[in-house]
């Protein structure tokens, strides 16, 4: 299990980031590690979302981008525990799992209505994380082989595409975050960052 740990809401910097998608990494070399359950370690919050500064703002992409390509091109079984509040790369970090587990509690917020539509299953927090290992048992089920090739199959155009465009992708976040940063400023300010 990986357990986000960013005191004190889990907001995704470029230190965590990277930390995260080396981790990912070093569990490709694990052949006997055949899932992963992420959740959060800080009660009520899965992650307070992407903390961006101008001055790493293409370097933080490049992370973001690393991150995601772990994530969402893993081989491994991936079930994401959202324990808490999940907006912006708590969200992006959740939809690239195989499968979602979501507490009900109607004081947590994931920003859009993804919940509808990214297939989350809903179930009372005392049970997500014995529900995510049970989840995990049925997943387990399936021979490797055939879930790694199902799972290229399904991935490999998008993941494709990011990696074709990956420096346009880069230099187009970076020109809309600076010519946005008044706005991102003012947000921050009005959140007491």
């Amino acid at each position: 299990m990986m357990q986000f740990l960013n005191p004190p809401v889990n907001s995704l910097s470029l230190h965590f980031l990277t930390e995260f998608a080396i981790s990912l990494e070093k569990l490709k070399l694990y052949r006997s590690c055949r899932g992963v359950i992420i959740t959060s370690t800080p009660p009520k919050v899965f992650s307070a979302g992407l903390d961006i500064y101008p001055e790493h703002c293409a370097e933080f992409w490049k992370a973001v981008q690393d991150a995601w390509l772990k994530l969402y091109g893993s081989t491994k079984v991936t079930i994401a525990t959202i324990n808490g509040s999940r907006p912006a790369g708590g969200c992006l970090l959740a939809l690239c799992c195989d499968y979602r587990i979501m507490t009900d509690n109607r004081h947590y917020n994931i920003g859009l209505n993804e919940k509808q539509l990214a297939g989350f299953q809903l179930v009372p927090e005392d049970k997500v994380l014995n529900t995510a290992s049970e989840t995990m048992m049925k997943w387990l089920a399936v021979p490797d082989h055939a879930l790694q090739i199902n799972k290229s199959m399904m991935r490999k155009c998008t993941i494709d595409k990011l990696l074709a465009n990956r420096e346009a992708d880069t230099t187009n976040f970076v020109s809309f975050f600076r010519n946005n940063l008044d706005v991102f400023q003012r947000s921050l300010t009005s959140t007491g960052k």
